[in-house]
């Protein structure tokens, strides 16, 4: 579904980069830059999918997943070219209106809109159960509804002849791309920065992990993100002496609640106990290993 809505979203992109060209349209022209957005958006979803399944190499032992941050930073540098050119120009044509053909700007934004709403169809359902096609969807929402505003440009152009609604149009189109550079830029910048993902407290990780029946304390606790949606945590933790023996135990609740309750789904601890017996987690950690050593 994703290839089918990106393959939609790329065709109407190249119809209205012509379209923009052929009726002098700036507004034509950033609805295009931002159909663009949503193509790289797409792009970057089907990426995920596609490096998720290159295994791991003994150089590169978390396998491809930051080839998509790598490739959303370098979309996020164009579109932020796009999103300047766009407001240059706007200014240029605010302070020196040029005529606009009305009608192929009207039929081609109307295409734009069809074809968005046929991309938000094919996506809708799988958008409740799949954050990047969620992400995808909403691009494409946003697309459909500044293909509306091309329209409205459009009609006023042809019949008040107001010229003035292309460039501002544009200028609007152009904050839409600028912001969705922004939120590339800074999301692939932190999780290039390992920073906690967004929306995730790492106070509130530490809570929930103190809540759990044997520890007793949790210290250089580490939180972040190895690529969209693929959360990391390390840290070391204090097990209660009279729950030791139940370490193994403890770390596997310790994980499910991770999973469950903040879609963390690699984590590494080292555990620690006061006044405890060197081997007493090389059982844990090793199994096998106090046959071996009584052997």
């Amino acid at each position: 579904m994703l290839g089918a809505a990106l393959l939609i979203t790329v065709l109407l992109f190249f119809a209205e980069l012509a379209g923009g060209f052929i009726a002098n349209s700036l507004a034509l022209l950033s609805d295009a830059g931002h159909l663009l957005t949503d193509a790289l958006s797409l792009t970057l979803a089907l990426l995920a999918s596609v490096f998720a399944a290159l295994p791991a190499t003994r150089r590169r032992t978390f396998g491809f997943y930051r080839l998509e941050i790598l490739a959303a930073l370098l979309n996020g540098s164009l579109l932020l070219v796009i999103a300047f050119f766009i407001f240059y120009e706007a200014g240029l044509r605010l302070f020196h209106p040029v005529p606009v053909q009305s009608t192929i700007m009207l039929v081609i934004a109307t295409i734009g809109l069809l074809g968005n709403i046929g991309s938000a169809v094919i996506l809708a359902g799988a958008s409740r159960a799949n954050l990047n096609v969620r992400g995808a969807f909403v691009h494409v929402v946003s697309d459909a509804l500044s293909s509306v505003g091309v329209i409205v440009g459009g009609l006023l152009v042809h019949f008040l002849g107001w010229y003035y609604a292309d460039p501002l149009l544009g200028f609007l189109i152009g904050l839409l791309i600028l912001r969705g550079a922004y939120h590339l830029l800074s999301e692939s910048a932190n999780v290039l920065l390992e920073a906690a993902p967004s929306g995730l407290k790492v106070y509130d990780v530490a809570a929930a992990i103190c809540g759990v029946k044997g520890i007793k304390d949790i210290h250089d606790l580490h939180v972040w993100s190895i690529s969209s949606g693929l959360n990391a945590l390390s840290a070391h933790l204090l097990i209660e002496e009279a729950e030791a023996k139940r370490a193994g135990e403890i770390l596997r609740e310790v994980r499910e609640m991770l999973k469950k309750k903040f879609e963390i789904g690699h984590s590494t601890f080292q555990t620690e106990c006061e006044n405890c017996p060197d081997d007493l987690f090389c059982h844990f950690e090793r199994p096998g290993a106090a046959h071996a050593h009584r052997g």
